[in-house]
């Protein structure tokens, strides 16, 4: 794999470690602007929000720049924002920033995709965005436990400096590895907004968006489900979503090498499982070995399933920027629903493990999502049989 493609991992990586380090200094960011914990949790929503909404509009208005030019500029408005986050002298000036930082890291995992797959050859490409979304997992088992150290020893700042660091490390690596243009940069918007009439797209979206519904509707709720439901001491959480974190990363390794040639199969059976370890966490809750068990297939089943998600986008509608950062943001609307779904069940007193059976429909829906594929696949060979 060419290094540029790992430049790219990089810097998925740090954006999203920049991404999850609300969510774990909480307590000092409410101390340090005179909030509620609520309050800072309208960060991590503003974050989403600009992923959401501001990524795909700041991918149109770099539609006409290459997309090496456009990952530098992103990569520098993501910079601005983070040192604007890092200074912040009051809350408004960190959602000011969150929102910046947002809207600029939903346009960078869509020009980092883009990038990647002009790189290699198709048949490659699951493997490639495996590496490049790596980012995305090595960031969960690493970049959030250490951000969180920087904050109990050096102070929340450090932890936001850190990342600027890593920022603006990957941007200088990039503009020396990655090449100036590619053999897609004449891809126009027009034919870029060409690819949404295809419902094939709106149907890769939409299993995509339930696979990470499914998996952030219990994910968000882990920490309360172990301690209050399956018994584990707070000091033993920690250790568990380490487990899932290198669980992430090994699901996502298997996911890169076989999502070019088993595409479908890969996220049949990976749809499958992660079905099953949420039925079965949700029928047993309480019981601490099926509920490691049932975190460790999540982590293994759940946002590993990227690569094979992205390489399906690929084949439906090209390597388009625009549809990538799309794609980027129904996967971060999937991760709002799944976990604003599981919060309102638990406030509507349906108890702590509903989110679990939240994230169990959901994968429901996703394997539904696929019959039509899989009856076409099942067509197709069976025609092809008789041919034979």
């Amino acid at each position: 794999m060419p290094f540029a493609i790992y430049v790219l991992g990089m810097m998925i990586f740090s954006m999203t470690t920049a991404e999850f380090t609300v969510a774990g200094i909480m307590p000092s960011l409410s101390n340090e602007f005179d909030v509620s914990i609520a309050s800072v949790g309208y960060l991590i929503t503003a974050y989403a929000a600009g992923m959401i909404v501001g990524g795909p509009l700041l991918a149109i208005g770099l539609s006409k720049v290459s997309k090496k030019r456009a990952f530098l500029l992103i990569s520098a408005i993501f910079l601005f924002g983070q040192i604007l986050g890092a200074s912040a002298i009051s809350y408004e000036m960190m959602m000011v920033a969150r929102i910046i930082t947002g809207v600029s890291s939903a346009a960078c995992f869509g020009i980092s995709l883009g990038i990647c797959f002009d790189l290699v050859s198709p048949q490659y490409r699951g493997r490639a965005a495996s590496i490049v979304l790596g980012g995305l997992m090595v960031a969960t088992a690493l970049g959030l436990p250490a951000a969180m150290l920087f904050n109990q020893y050096f102070g929340w700042r450090s932890s936001f400096w850190a990342v600027v660091v890593l920022v603006l490390l990957s941007g200088m690596l990039g503009m020396k590895v990655i090449p100036t243009a590619s053999h897609s940069e004449s891809v126009s918007l027009r034919s870029e907004l060409a690819s949404f009439k295809n419902p094939n797209l709106w149907a890769a979206f939409a299993t995509s968006l339930l696979i990470i519904g499914a998996t952030f509707a219990a994910f968000s709720y882990f920490t309360p489900i172990l301690t209050d439901l399956s018994g584990f001491d707070t000091a033993m959480v920690p250790l568990i979503l380490g487990i899932y974190g290198i669980a992430t990363i090994a699901g996502n390794l298997v996911t890169g090498r076989t999502a070019d040639r088993y595409m479908m199969p890969t996220l049949t059976i990976g749809l499958m499982l992660l079905t099953a370890a949420l039925l079965m966490f949700g029928l047993y809750p309480r019981s601490p070995y099926i509920s490691v068990l049932a975190v460790i297939m999540i982590g293994l089943t759940g946002v590993t399933l990227n690569p094979a998600m992205s390489t399906r986008i690929t084949r439906v509608a090209g390597t388009g920027t625009l549809v990538t950062t799309v794609h980027g943001s129904i996967i971060s609307l999937g991760v709002v629903v799944g976990s604003s779904i599981g919060g309102l069940t638990i406030d509507s007193g349906y108890g702590l493990h509903s989110p679990l059976w939240v994230g169990f429909i959901l994968a429901i829906l996703g394997l539904i999502s696929l019959l039509p594929y899989l009856k076409r696949a099942k067509a197709s060979a069976i025609m092809m049989k008789s041919k034979s």
